[in-house]
């Protein structure tokens, strides 16, 4: 039996949503990617984790996603939604509100402000950030900029998009 995650077709396609800057929070000049259904069936968890790792997005975590406004800015950020949904409000308070369910993939550059504004009761997420980097946490207060703006402008960009590797979106 192998334990290789399904490779999604090279056709798999992102939305993307780009967030500008308000203030409180920095957002990115470049969008957040949403894959929808990039996983069905099977232990979805280990199988995105399998995933992300094989694209170089390695040291993965289960858990839940924050309730409150926040963002990282040392690293981007992979989410798969492996059990359940969730609504989720990308860019700070006045940006846009996404549906993730089970199967979906949120890669989230760094600035970019995420918060849970309701799930399901089995709602469980994988996160996971590129190799050689490790997430901070903000939360649009004061006094977190311009240090953060700084750790943001040194993020690099991923050698390979979590959900397709070199042929991904994000690459």
């Amino acid at each position: 039996m192998s334990t290789t995650p399904d490779v999604p077709a090279p056709t798999l396609e992102p939305r993307a949503e780009l967030l500008e800057d308000t203030g409180a929070f920095p957002n990115s000049r470049h969008p957040a990617l949403v894959y929808q259904g990039v996983l069905s069936g099977g232990d979805l968890a280990a199988r995105f984790e399998a995933l992300f790792g094989g694209n170089g997005w390695p040291g993965a975590w289960r858990n839940g996603l924050y309730s409150a406004h926040h963002y990282h800015s040392t690293a981007h950020e992979a989410l798969g939604v492996y059990r359940g949904s969730v609504q989720v409000r990308l860019g700070g308070p006045a940006g846009k509100l996404v549906t993730l369910a089970a199967g979906d993939v949120a890669i989230l550059p760094a600035g970019l402000a995420h918060k849970n504004e309701g799930q399901t009761a089995d709602f469980a997420v994988v996160g996971a950030y590129p190799a050689g980097t490790a997430p901070d946490m903000n939360y649009g207060k004061s006094g977190e900029r311009p240090a953060s703006d700084q750790n943001i402008a040194r993020v690099p960009r991923p050698s390979r998009d979590p959900v397709t590797g070199l042929a991904g979106a994000l690459t």
